[in-house]
């Protein structure tokens, strides 16, 4: 019996979650060392799963199967696609880096009387959610699927309400009742979006008889599952629902600008860069594999949303006081591209997309973890208290500079790719929302600028005349995300050799071609 790789990818962060939550209180320093072992550990077998993938091979590779729930059909399967390799592989590469930024984001508070934090449960919860969200990549089978994307709300509650942002311009008692509310609202939605979700899971395997979904999309493929049009319609709406909410597409957006910016710095990152991309992943993998009918019914409707996503997301971007929050905004913007690109229906869109998610992961963490270190030094978040940053802590203010401009997707750096990609696949099917999407490169440019130019330019303020450059530590997260950024900027093919193969089985499975070109004859 070959070594269970997959299973070691995500069970080794779950061991280690475990670990570290049972290192005695006065061994905080020893809590997060481990913690930080463990993650790079994680990194090695992503790594090593990233090395034994064969693109060219079959898709589903490394697969495991075995017996679970034998009474319901549910099996404990696993197998990665190139775009789930990506995925994982962002995902092991971002959590160290996350711990490290949050070293002391769970340290004792002092308050008057001292209040301890739970350290070791700050750093565990971050392995666990990097375990469910590795483990929700490789699943292939419904319910498995399920049960971890539900099961990753638990964690995040905690380290959104518990773990709250030391810099808020409210006293202690107002940050945490707005903690709460922000972790609430998380929890309710994504709560409400998985029952839904659920329902249609009960649906699939009434209809299907089983809840594996290789064995699900065979059937559809040779012709031996024909599901009644609007059941599979009923069904891709339950599954889309929840992965909307997860993504998070407008409407169902609201959530994410309180929890990132009530969540520290690092648990900010974990959301969006890491926990958000399972629901447009998922897109990929489930709704468009199992219900490609419907899911090109419903692609008029979820394009205007996702366009809607992004022009709206930059506008409320360009508004924003508070530094954390227009980041948020940001990313509500770019999860609009993500998910135009998945339904565009065509090999550059989805490989865009793909390369999106990746891409997107990297640079807001570059640009989120710089602006929670300079948070840090002034003790707010809001744009209006910093100005001449780049006077006082230029490297700081240059990687700032660099994570912006990734945002905005400056040519040269990794997003650049993706988003150019997205925007060429959907302007080839359709012309005109590609037009209206190209809007919203204008308004990242905007937003992200003038972000610079208030905190880093102009006359220094006496609050940031003493601020220190970048530390050490600080270093050491933020270059290799610079160096990726621009690598990837520069020379894409590594990634786009992995998930190419498995975007083109993806528009097969929905019977989509790439539009052929309008060229006029010569005369």
């Amino acid at each position: 019996m070959s070594f269970p790789l997959l299973t070691a990818t995500a069970a080794l962060p779950a061991l280690g979650a475990i670990a570290t939550a049972a290192v005695p209180a006065a061994r905080r320093t020893a809590a997060k060392w481990l913690a930080l072992l463990v993650s790079l550990a994680t990194l090695a077998l992503a790594a090593i799963v990233l090395v034994r993938f064969d693109p060219g091979g079959d898709r589903y590779q490394l697969t495991e199967s075995h017996a679970w729930i034998k009474d319901f059909g549910v099996r404990y399967e696993l197998g990665v696609d190139g775009i789930a390799v990506a995925l994982i592989a962002l995902t092991a590469l971002l959590i160290p880096f996350v711990i490290l930024a949050g070293w002391h984001d769970a340290d004792p508070l002092e308050t008057g009387n001292t209040r301890w934090r739970p350290t070791q449960g700050f750093f565990a919860m971050i392995l666990l959610v990097e375990a469910m969200v590795i483990i929700s990549f490789e699943a292939t089978d419904v319910f498995l699927f399920y049960i971890f994307f539900e099961a990753m709300l638990i964690p995040m509650y905690f380290l959104i309400g518990g773990f709250g942002d030391r810099a808020h311009e409210h006293g202690e008692e107002t940050a945490s009742t707005q903690r709460s509310y922000a972790a609430v609202k998380f929890l309710l939605y994504n709560l409400v979006g998985g029952l839904i979700m659920l329902a249609a899971v009960i649906g699939l395997y009434v209809v299907a008889g089983s809840f594996s979904l290789t064995e699900i999309a065979a059937a559809r493929a040779n012709g031996s599952l024909d599901m009644a049009t609007n059941t599979e319609r009923w069904l891709f709406l339950g599954f889309f629902f929840a992965f909307a909410v997860k993504a998070p597409l407008w409407p169902l957006h609201t959530w994410l600008p309180n929890a990132m910016g009530e969540a520290t710095t690092p648990v900010a990152v974990l959301i969006t860069a890491v926990v958000d991309k399972v629901g447009t992943f998922a897109m990929l993998r489930f709704c468009l594999q199992l219900f490609p009918e419907a899911s090109k019914w419903a692609t008029p409707v979820i394009l205007v949303l996702a366009l809607i996503s992004i022009i709206y997301g930059a506008l409320l971007a360009v508004g924003q006081r508070d530094i954390k929050r227009l980041v948020a905004y940001a990313s509500i913007s770019h999860f609009g591209f993500i998910i135009l690109g998945i339904f565009a229906m065509t090999s550059q869109g989805q490989s865009g997309a793909t390369l999106y998610m990746v891409n997107h992961g990297i640079s807001t963490a570059a640009l989120m973890l710089v602006a929670g270190f300079l948070i840090s030094r002034r003790g707010s978040r809001l744009i209006a208290d910093y100005g001449g940053v780049q006077k006082v802590a230029p490297v700081l203010a240059g990687t700032f500079l660099i994570g912006g401009l990734a945002t905005l997707s400056l040519p040269g750096l990794a997003p650049f790719v993706s988003e150019f990609l997205v925007l060429v696949g959907t302007f080839t099917r359709y012309p005109v929302v590609g037009i209206i999407a190209t809007f919203g490169i204008v308004l990242a440019a905007l937003y992200t600028l003038v972000l610079y130019q208030r905190t880093m330019t102009g006359p220094v303020k006496a609050e940031v005349a003493k601020m220190p450059d970048l530390r050490v530590r600080e270093l050491v997260v933020v270059t290799p995300l610079i160096v990726l950024l621009i690598f990837l900027g520069v020379y894409p093919k590594p990634l786009t050799d992995i998930v190419n193969p498995a975007v083109k089985q993806t528009l097969s499975d929905v019977h989509k071609k790439d539009p052929k070109p309008e060229v006029e004859a010569a005369k």
